[in-house]
């Protein structure tokens, strides 16, 4: 009999330091399964979803090296909101048919708690029924804005212009079990309250 795995959704808005909780969570034994990840991979040189990406957009949305051009499409979405509708119906299903196979081998393995790192968990209404829990790491957009511009070099309107694609603040909370506020706290506070979170989940 293969043991249940509680099934924990981790989301936050970009620049929420969400990957830096979901590393805390596996440190403390979870298995995570990160969204991101899978899709980078998928829209990589060679990946699973390129040939269906070159053929919907073609070549000038594909890198030198095969690869899917991110600043390429991230301006053609800004310029032209079907263009992510597109996007999506192509990736996401690969996406999903990933997770899912992640999803049950943390179970087969006997994880106590599997966390599903999906940044658009809120976006996407459908995660709700398969999640037992929905943690939100949060911070106030001012402090998005600052991560996200030192981070990546983005300018502040750039930033802005992604932060409106994704949902709000308020959205995120409203769909929250637990709640993680960082900001303004340390690195070794942050750790701690994702260890006094995580026992809460049986890590």
């Amino acid at each position: 009999m293969v043991a249940t795995s509680l099934r924990l959704g981790l989301t936050g808005g970009i620049g929420s330091g969400k990957s830096t909780v979901s590393g805390f969570l596996e440190q403390m034994g979870a298995v995570v399964i990160d969204a991101d990840a899978i899709s980078r991979a998928a829209t990589a040189p060679g990946g699973s979803a390129m040939a269906a990406l070159e053929a919907m957009f073609g070549t000038a949305l594909i890198t030198a090296d095969g690869a899917l051009d991110r600043a390429q499409m991230r301006d053609l979405i800004f310029s032209d909101p079907s263009a992510k509708a597109r996007l999506e119906a192509i990736v996401h299903p690969l996406v999903g048919q990933a997770i899912a196979q992640q999803a049950l081998e943390a179970q087969i393995s006997g994880a106590r708690c599997t966390v599903f790192d999906i940044p658009l968990l809120v976006e996407s209404r459908h995660w709700r029924t398969q999640l037992d829990r929905i943690m939100v790491i949060d911070c106030t957009e001012a402090t998005q804005v600052a991560r996200v511009k030192t981070r990546n070099g983005l300018s502040e309107q750039e930033v802005e212009k992604i932060l409106a694609t994704q949902a709000s603040r308020t959205q995120r909370l409203a769909c929250a079990d637990c709640v993680l506020f960082n900001d303004g706290i340390s690195l070794d506070d942050l750790r701690q309250h994702v260890q006094q979170i995580g026992a809460q989940f049986g890590l």
